[in-house]
């Protein structure tokens, strides 16, 4: 959840809460300052100048971090991706207060009004993110992509690149795209359905204020431009990874299939939202059928990516393929390097693989640290934004208390019965007897406390 709207502040005080129970940083240490105020001011290198390309960004209209920029030209039935990738590592050295500290975060963490950013706003936001006010620094992806969407890294260079137009998923039009940037993506999810991938892009929630003072848990529409602009990031990413491995080195996304206890889970999930899953239909082939725009399908959406096998970071390893079930290929994360921690390391690495150089020691050292330490990073993200929607139900129901609700058994373990409401896209728990999953039961809501974000139900008999 990276939006609420939020005009009386009934969120506001709760996400205060929020930051402060999982230690959620606010600012930086002033050597961190000191020491990236003074990167800041460095010019370039061995940057190759390639400000002559018509490099553009597509973001949401309000980021200022901008990781990539792209540009497209045809290579005869092929197209050639230059995807610039903001380049940290020109930026940060190795040991330093910067270094450290990134370290630490592991990861830039998202609240719907705020963000603790990976490194300090004079980088993050400003000398390596690749705004349209003068050159910057970045590594360049040349990826050829053929008519059928395979993808194949074409060079890897250091690069002066100038971004001609900061475009945002809610205004863009056709005409500010290049030429190509529709049809990669249609190539791209060719391939995807051609391996038989299970990407899911569900949309962001938010809650809204209703007219009667209440509010209403619901989901942002995706944008067009959103989904094929992460086409490009998608590419890039399978096509350094193809790179890792065929040199035998380097850090891998990774992901397992969804167990079969999650895909029950699911089937129950789609009876209470009253989504038709055909018995014989596989979850790939049914989640390729649901329609982000059509609200409780969004929340079908958001269910499945929940129940994924689990993502995390591992180092090549001798004889282990390393594979990502979703994307139902080797992939590689590279494309947000000042979100993410590991992406410099494998930008570092991609450079120097496709220019004939030994990998950097800081990266093979830094491949055997990363698995634990995005794990780390990522667990506490994660438990932010559960922590978010949790606070969002509670606000959302405050002023429903002692309402009936109907909702279909997903499961049981030891904590007792998990209830998927029928009418709104919330889980909650529920202790009842002689049920099984898959039972529609009907509940009372007989709690919801913002202050502790909890929320409780009792069974109607």
């Amino acid at each position: 959840m990276r939006s609420i709207v939020d005009p009386t502040n009934a969120l506001g005080r709760g996400l205060d809460r929020i930051r402060a129970e999982y230690q959620v940083p606010d600012a930086f240490p002033a050597e961190v300052l000191a020491e990236a105020g003074q990167a800041a001011g460095k010019g370039f290198g061995d940057h190759v100048d390639r400000s002559d390309r018509p490099f553009v960004t597509l973001d949401p209209v309000s980021a200022t971090d901008l990781d990539q920029a792209f540009a497209i030209e045809a290579g005869g039935s092929d197209f050639l991706l230059h995807y610039a990738i903001a380049d940290v590592g020109w930026f940060v050295a190795d040991g330093g207060a910067v270094d450290t500290e990134a370290w630490h975060r592991g990861t830039t963490l998202y609240l719907p009004n705020s963000r603790a950013g990976l490194y300090p706003p004079a980088l993050g936001e400003g000398a390596a993110s690749l705004l349209p006010d003068g050159p910057r620094p970045a590594v360049i992806f040349t990826v050829r992509i053929a008519a059928d969407g395979d993808v194949a890294l074409d060079g890897v260079e250091r690069a002066m690149v100038r971004s001609q137009a900061k475009l945002a998923y809610e205004t863009v039009r056709d005409e500010q795209l290049p030429p190509g940037f529709r049809e990669i993506a249609e190539r791209i999810a060719a391939a995807e359905m051609r391996r038989g991938a299970a990407r899911v892009d569900p949309p962001e929630q938010e809650v809204a204020p209703q007219p009667d003072g209440g509010y209403d848990l619901r989901f942002r529409p995706r944008h067009e431009a959103e989904d094929r602009n992460a086409a490009l990031s998608l590419a890039t990413n399978l096509a350094v990874a193809d790179l890792l491995l065929a040199h035998r080195t380097g850090l891998f996304r990774t992901m397992s299939e969804p167990h079969a206890g999650a895909i029950r889970r699911l089937r129950h999930t789609a009876r209470a939202f009253a989504i038709h899953w055909p018995k014989g239909l596989s979850l790939e082939k049914f989640e390729r059928l649901l329609d982000p725009a059509e609200p409780k399908q969004a929340a079908m959406m958001a269910a499945v990516r929940r129940a994924g096998g689990g993502a995390a970071y591992e180092q090549f390893r001798e004889g282990k393929r390393p594979w990502h079930a979703a994307v139902a290929e080797t992939y590689a994360h590279v494309t947000a390097p000042l979100r993410r921690l590991a992406d410099r390391y494998v930008v570092e690495t991609a450079l120097a693989l496709a220019n004939g150089r030994p990998v950097p020691d800081s990266a093979t050292a830094a491949f055997e640290r990363l698995p634990k330490v995005m794990a780390r990073a990522e667990a506490k993200a994660g438990q932010v934004e559960r922590a978010v929607v949790d606070l969002a139900e509670a606000v959302m129901l405050a002023g429903r208390i002692g309402e009936r609700f109907e909702a279909v058994v997903t499961d049981t373990d030891d904590r007792g019965d998990r209830i998927q409401l029928c009418a709104l896209p919330i889980v909650a728990r529920l202790k009842a007897d002689k049920v099984t999953p898959g039972d529609l039961v009907s509940v009372r809501l007989t709690g919801a406390d913002p202050a502790t974000r909890r929320i409780t139900f009792a069974r109607l008999d």
